[in-house]
């Protein structure tokens, strides 16, 4: 069973294993209920972590100059590519 350490300032921390499993995260809510053998802690609400695959495509960049293939971004492609000698 883990143990906590409280601080000068009266704080105290959750080991991280815990925290994860619980789906605590920053900005979670405890609440702490005093009974005859102890305290009893118990999260009121914890912090929804969100996906941020659901926000692309939301914020595009202005475009600049010449308009890019999917060719452009081809590793392999750029080996096939004649190279530039600069004089």
């Amino acid at each position: 069973m883990p143990t906590l350490l409280v601080s000068s300032k009266g704080q105290i921390v959750l080991p991280a294993e815990m925290r994860r499993r619980l789906g605590m995260g920053a900005g979670a809510r405890i609440e702490v209920v005093e009974e005859s053998d102890g305290l009893k802690l118990r999260v009121v609400r914890a912090v929804e972590t969100t996906d941020l695959s659901g926000l692309a495509g939301m914020v595009q960049a202005p475009s600049r100059g010449k308009s890019r293939r999917l060719e452009d971004f081809d590793p392999a492609s750029l080996l096939a590519r004649p190279r530039r000698i600069n004089p």
